[in-house]
C-alpha cells in the first residue's frame, strides 16, 4: 500500500495547486490513499464546504486539520456528517466532529488520527495522554494507524514520533507550513517526519503576502493577513507499507516548486 500525506492546503491557491498536482502524483506513484490536511483551504483559515469538496475532487480521501478548524462558522454544518473529516481529537469532550476516522481499504482498514500540540498553541488536552485514549479505542479495528499531529514545535511533534514509535505506522507533523528534511523510519518502524509543508504560493511567508508579514514584524501592529498568489509549492511525503506485515518500508518527500 502506498500513501500520499499532503501537507496544509492554504486558501485558493492551494486547492487549484492540488488539484493540479495529486491526480499526477497518484498515477506516478501508484497510490492507494490521499490524506491531506486542509484546516487552512478556506481563504487561508478554516474549512468550508465548498473548500472540502473541492479537496475531494482533487483527489482527497481523507481531510484532517487543527487549530483552525473552527475558523468559518459553516464547518458546524459539516462536521458532524462528513464521514473522513477529522479534527484534533484532544479538544475538550463536548466538541463536534470526531478526533479520528477509519478509512477501508481492499481488506484493510486504515485509522487517521489528528492531534493539536500545546507547545505555543491554544489550551488543549494533552496529546500524550488523549492518544493512549484513542488507541485503546480504536483497538483491533485497524490495520494501519496514521497520527497527523498538528504542532508548532518541533520538539512536540519528534517527541510524539518516538513516543509512538512501533505502535503506529506513520507519525506526521504539520502547522508550520515549513517543509523539515528529516523524513525517516523511526527504529521500532514508525515512519516520520516533523512537518509536511504546505500546498500553497510559494513567495510568501507561511501562503501570506510577505510585505504584511514583514509590516507586523516592523511595527507590531495588527494587520489583515491577505493570501498570496503567484507560483505554488506543493508538500507531502508517499509511504509504503508492506502488505503482509502492515509495516512502513519506505517514507519519501515530495517537493515541488513551480517556476
Amino acid at each position: 500500500m502506498k500513501i500520499l500525506i499532503v501537507g496544509d492546503v492554504v486558501g485558493r491557491p492551494g486547492r487549484k495547486a492540488f488539484r493540479k498536482y495529486t491526480r499526477e502524483l497518484r498515477e506516478k506513484h501508484n497510490i492507494d490513499i490521499v490524506i491531506v490536511n486542509g484546516e487552512n483551504s478556506a481563504a487561508g483559515k478554516g474549512v468550508s464546504r465548498k473548500a472540502l469538496d473541492e479537496l475531494y475532487a482533487g483527489g482527497a480521501d481523507i481531510v484532517t486539520s487543527g487549530n483552525h478548524i473552527w475558523d468559518k462558522r459553516e464547518v458546524y454544518e459539516v462536521i458532524d456528517t462528513a464521514p473522513y473529516l477529522v479534527r484534533p481529537a484532544n479538544y475538550p469532550e463536548g466538541a463536534p466532529g470526531k478526533g479520528w476516522c477509519l478509512y477501508p481499504f481492499k481488506a484493510k482498514n486504515v485509522a487517521v488520527i489528528n492531534m493539536s500540540g500545546r507547545a505555543f498553541m491554544p489550551d488543549m488536552d494533552c496529546p500524550f495522554q488523549k492518544i493512549e485514549d484513542v488507541l485503546s479505542e480504536i483497538g483491533q479495528e485497524a490495520d494501519i494507524k496514521i497520527l497527523d499531529f498538528h504542532a508548532e514545535t518541533t520538539s512536540e511533534k519528534m517527541a510524539m514520533g518516538f513516543y509512538l514509535d512501533g505502535r503506529v505506522q506513520v507519525v506526521v507533523g504539520t502547522h508550520t507550513h515549513i517543509q523539515t528534511a528529516d523524513e525517516r523510519i523511526l527504529p521500532n518502524g514508525t515512519a516520520y517526519i516533523t512537518d509536511l509543508g504546505m500546498v500553497g504560493p510559494w513567495n510568501s511567508v507561511l501562503g501570506v503576502k510577505s510585505d504584511i508579514i514583514i509590516k507586523k514584524f516592523t511595527s507590531c501592529m495588527p494587520a489583515r493577513f491577505d493570501l498570496a498568489d503567484g507560483p505554488a509549492v506543493y508538500s507531502a511525503v508517499v509511504v509504503e507499507i508492506d502488505d503482509a506485515t502492515n509495516k512502513p518500508v519506505r517514507i519519501d518527500r515530495l517537493h515541488i516548486r513551480e517556476e
